[in-house]
């Protein structure tokens, strides 16, 4: 039986989970598999064709494994933090350099020759931008997940931040997700493959969400909610809004539909949770979506505060998540 290996970021609390979900030890007692990732923390994706490519060409960072040195351009990342517009992401990047005391970085797009995506490298932390809806942030996280294995990166973390939906909370909250619920109500992210449909777990590292939850006060001037996430396919019909071009609901439909979502324990819907939780996990690396909520979807579907209010409420998300970096660097001098 494999020994436990968790890389504790926070000292461990009773009440918490004893184990990280990648914990070699829990991952085996589990599945009966070998955890994917390496004795030094290093990822060991389960495609053994990777080995044959020479080189692979990640094409929609702009990178490749002939050209770049990837070890020594990203063997030292621990964490990736994910969003979906580029200036939030840049911001994100601004934002960890000042509370890691880092000066005089340039923000570099290391992506800049992809023309797709914005990502940007502060110290030991990555910071890139993955567009809107699942189909766009699976890719980008695909191929972040092959650049950390390249790389040789050591247990690294991976975070969402963004904005959504809330349900029965108050505009500005921060969700923590504890799962991803798809358009039919299933915790799994289906996806066709070859013809047939995949089902794909979409459950989040528990204890990881604990540890962003600890670090939650009261002076920081909003709620913070842990729950369950709907991740929807559409903006408009698949999250049950009136407001679209096309509707075949009515607004008791609708209500309906909201207030069985919130029973479930949904807190919050937007349109990556489901496939970003399975795909993570799939890796064996933790990961925690963290997102503001813009409007209580009970109480209407048009997101109406201004513009002052919502780049203020968007924050909430990125300081929780820097705080938890860098509570890690506070207990790591050598970083």
């Amino acid at each position: 039986m494999a020994e436990c290996d968790c890389d504790y970021i926070l000292p461990n609390n009773k009440a918490w989970e004893q184990h990280y979900d990648n914990c070699s030890h829990v991952w085996s007692e589990c599945s009966g598999m070998p955890c994917p990732k390496n004795r030094d923390g290093s990822l060991r994706l389960p495609n053994g064709n990777l080995a044959k490519l020479e080189p692979d060409v990640i094409y929609h960072l702009g990178l490749d494994t002939a050209n770049y040195d990837l070890p020594a351009l990203f063997g030292d990342v621990k964490f990736v933090c994910m969003g979906g517009t580029k200036q939030r992401m840049r911001e994100f990047a601004q934002h960890v350099a000042e509370i890691l005391k880092i000066e005089n970085v340039p923000l570099k797009n290391l992506t800049k020759h992809s023309h797709r995506y914005a990502m940007y490298k502060v110290g030991p932390v990555l910071s890139v931008n993955h567009g809107i809806g699942i189909p766009s942030m699976t890719v980008l996280l695909q191929e972040i997940l092959k650049l950390l294995y390249y790389s040789k990166a050591k247990n690294p973390i991976i975070f969402r931040v963004g904005t959504s939906g809330g349900l029965q909370i108050p505009p500005g909250s921060v969700v923590i997700s504890s799962w991803g619920l798809n358009g039919t109500l299933e915790k799994s992210y289906n996806i066709p493959v070859l013809g047939s449909m995949r089902k794909l777990p979409s459950i989040f590292d528990k204890r990881l969400s604990q540890e962003l939850q600890s670090l939650v006060t009261e002076n920081d001037g909003f709620e913070t909610f842990t729950g369950g996430t709907m991740a929807a396919d559409d903006f408009y019909r698949g999250q049950a809004r009136l407001d679209g071009p096309f509707c075949d609901h009515t607004e008791e439909d609708k209500l309906s539909f909201l207030r069985k979502l919130s029973d479930m324990g949904v807190r919050n819907i937007e349109m990556e949770a489901t496939a970003f939780a399975a795909y993570t996990r799939e890796a064996g690396v933790r990961a925690a979506d963290v997102c503001v909520t813009l409007l209580d979807r009970l109480k209407g579907d048009q997101v109406k505060s201004d513009k002052a209010t919502l780049i203020q409420w968007q924050h909430r998300p990125i300081t929780l998540v820097a705080r938890y970096i860098a509570k890690y660097y506070e207990g790591n001098s050598t970083h």
